[in-house]
């Protein structure tokens, strides 16, 4: 064999070499090669849990990798949100972004903003209910709003989330409604509505002002009643459940509302990949029939839009927070 020819072979080899290597790394490379985390900044049970939950398992089935969900829980939701914000920005560690993050900063609770995120896609908003024990002797959230007017301030306690939380935010919407101080009823935090409303049925707690859905395992259980929303219109899933517009004339203009995020600077290409994925999910009949069957409402905007709607919400939440003494600086 002459020199020109085993300089060929060797560059053959060489080349095939070289390919058997550069094929794992371009399949490698295909987002997701490997288990996604998704983090929830509040308790198992609750409505957002289930959202994330839902929505998890629908990614799993669309893009052929474990999507596991992670409660991360404490903080006034500060713990889970700031576990998103500080993940690796590669896509493997994502979360729910839920209203809290447009008030804990108003508060000093944290520096994170709807601006430490890559949004992707907001997939619920649900209004604030109202919500008390079977047994409370309250038949109608008017006999109850009367005995709150004629009970001392911190007489009845309430929860639902954090302090400073969006179903805070309601109860202290509501009281101001009402001509009365945001902090008549003692807010009790808690780390989430499921634990709240678990709070209730063991008689810790006079109501809780959490989302109806989210309310529903101990409605349906028959250890809680829900007295009202405060929405503009009845929740077709909870019909027989008024607004207090209808019982009290009073609108709080409030929603919890969630979607999926990660941590800023996520590669763009994947941010594209994800944002597509939970649109298919949005328009899925499984995802419709799973929120129809919980009563949650429905609500979409595209990672650009998200990104605004929480830039609005942040600039409304701290007018909202201000005007209730509870916003810091």
């Amino acid at each position: 064999m002459t020199t020109l020819d085993r300089r060929s072979v060797l560059k053959g080899a060489a080349a095939g070499a070289a390919g058997l290597i550069a094929a794992p790394a371009i399949a490698q490379a295909k987002f997701p090669s490997r288990p996604v985390t998704l983090v929830c900044p509040w308790g198992a049970g609750g409505g957002t849990d289930a959202v994330v939950r839902i929505i998890a398992s629908l990614l799993e089935k669309s893009l052929g990798q474990p999507f596991s969900v992670v409660n991360r829980t404490g903080g006034s939701g500060v713990v889970g949100h700031s576990a998103i914000a500080t993940a690796p920005p590669d896509g493997y560690t994502l979360g729910i972004i839920t209203s809290e993050i447009a008030m804990m900063h108003h508060q000093g609770l944290t520096q994170l903003t709807y601006a430490s995120y890559t949004p992707l896609a907001l997939m619920n908003d649900d209004p604030p209910g109202v919500q008390v024990k079977s047994d409370s002797p309250y038949k109608d959230v008017k006999q109850l709003a009367d005995a709150i007017k004629a009970a001392p301030a911190g007489k009845f306690k309430a929860s639902g989330t954090g302090q400073g939380g969006i179903w805070h935010l309601a109860l202290v919407g509501w009281m101001q409604a009402m001509g009365l101080k945001p902090d008549h009823v003692a807010w009790v935090p808690s780390n989430g509505a499921a634990p709240a409303m678990q709070d209730l049925a063991a008689g810790g707690l006079d109501l809780v002002t959490c989302s109806v859905p989210e309310a529903r395992a101990m409605i349906d259980a028959g250890r809680a009643k829900a007295l009202a929303i405060m929405a503009a219109e009845r929740n077709p899933q909870f019909k027989d459940v008024p607004t207090l517009k209808e019982a009290l004339n009073i609108e709080v203009p409030l929603g919890s509302w969630r979607g999926i995020g990660g941590p800023k600077n996520l590669p763009p290409d994947v941010a594209k990949l994800l944002s597509a994925e939970l649109k298919k999910i949005y328009d899925s009949q499984e995802y419709k029939d799973f929120m129809n069957s919980r009563g949650l409402s429905m609500k979409y905007a595209d990672a650009e839009n998200f990104g605004s709607f929480m830039a609005e919400s942040d600039k409304a939440m701290g007018a909202f927070m201000k005007a209730g003494g509870l916003a810091k600086g």
